[in-house]
């Protein structure tokens, strides 16, 4: 296929732990499909048996094996002078995160034909200059002229101002894979301005995956005198099953965790068979919710507001699929949170949306 350049902007929404690449395409933004029906890029690398480099769910799903030559969460590295090792090659957080963008651009390229150089890259809104810096360079490595790198809660007010012409002020609670942040946003004719912002650039639904993990490790050292954190694989294997339990919990009263061959010990093969309860993951991560519900309420503080000067709830960010989080926030401001839009998707979409106001285009509905 040919393509052409286009001097459209990308939006990118570059997560902890998946990515999303949003355009506008016939006058509407989309979300591009990474993959059929799935518009999600795991935000791993990794390197495959041959050397290749594997970017995304090639990677992700290799993590468990090879635990040693994939690396996921780059984002809790982005502004550190940290070094990354893939094999006997060694990278930055920010050349990591540039194979993630320059994916996401290559598939957003095939997707509509077209050729894109310029994009808008959302951060927490409490990622420091140096962070910020990072992923403006990684965007550069990428290949793509960053227009603007704008915080995820005001790029998720973005993607829902176009329902309303009259003025907003909304809490956009954000918890990701790595980061959290509640933040208190104003929205009047087309201009967003966040009032107050509070949170934790080391708090996200990783920290769940752990206290599940925590448990998962605690069951195996009771029932079988086992410590599996030596065993890469294994730990591997542990969190991969605790993020499962995570996702299978926000829908489910139980879900049984099922790993067989964990592990060897003694000579004998370890298994895992453990059946937990919402209400045990709900216990597990309560003080960290806690500490979300104080997030919210120093944000209103910044903001000198009250509780009844909300006109809404967003909810940003896969973790808010948890349902206790839905009913903390419900009860402790009286608001019904919206989601209408996949927390997953908008502040990918509010990021293209903010690249075509840079542009001067005009931008319909946001499909979902």
């Amino acid at each position: 296929m040919s393509h052409s350049t286009s001097t459209a902007i990308l939006g990118i929404d570059l997560g902890t732990t998946n990515s999303e690449v949003a355009i506008l395409h016939n006058g509407r933004i989309e979300v591009v499909e990474v993959s059929p029906g799935e518009r999600r890029l795991p935000s791993c690398v990794g390197l495959a048996d041959d050397g290749s480099t594997l970017i995304g769910n090639s990677a992700r799903n290799q993590l468990a094996l090879h635990p040693e030559r994939t690396i996921h969460s780059v984002k809790r590295h982005m502004g550190k002078e940290v070094d990354l090792t893939l094999g006997d090659q060694h990278y930055s957080p920010q050349e990591i995160s540039a194979m993630i963008l320059r994916r996401l651009k290559e598939i957003a390229e095939q997707q509509s034909g077209e050729r894109y150089q310029r994009a808008v890259i959302t951060v927490p809104a409490f990622f420091s200059d140096a962070q910020r810096q990072a992923t403006r360079e990684a965007g550069e490595i990428a290949g793509l002229s960053v227009e603007r790198i704008i915080n995820e809660p005001t790029a998720a007010a973005v993607a829902y101002e176009g329902e309303h012409s009259e003025p907003l002020t909304i809490l956009v609670y954000d918890l990701g894979g790595g980061t959290f942040d509640v933040s208190v946003v104003r929205i009047e004719q087309q201009v967003v301005e966040v009032l107050a912002s509070h949170g934790n650039n080391q708090l996200g639904g990783d920290d769940f995956d752990q206290l599940i993990a925590e448990m998962l490790m605690d069951h195996l050292q009771q029932e079988h005198e086992v410590d599996i954190t030596e065993s890469l694989q294994a730990m591997a294997r542990i969190r991969d099953a605790a993020e499962r339990t995570k996702l299978a919990l926000s829908d489910s009263p139980y879900y049984t965790v099922e790993e067989e061959n964990l592990i060897q010990h003694k000579g004998r093969s370890i298994h895992l068979s453990l059946e937990l309860s919402r209400d045990d993951y709900e216990q597990a991560i309560s003080s960290l919710i806690n500490e979300t519900m104080q997030a919210i309420h120093t944000a209103l503080d910044g903001a000198n507001l009250s509780v009844a000067e909300l006109d809404r709830v967003l909810l940003v960010g896969g973790s808010t699929r948890t349902p206790l989080i839905q009913q903390r926030i419900k009860k402790e401001l009286g608001i019904d949170p919206r989601f209408d839009i996949d927390p997953d998707l908008c502040v990918a979409q509010g990021a293209a949306t903010q690249g075509a106001l840079i542009n001067g285009d005009e931008v319909g509905t946001v499909l979902v």
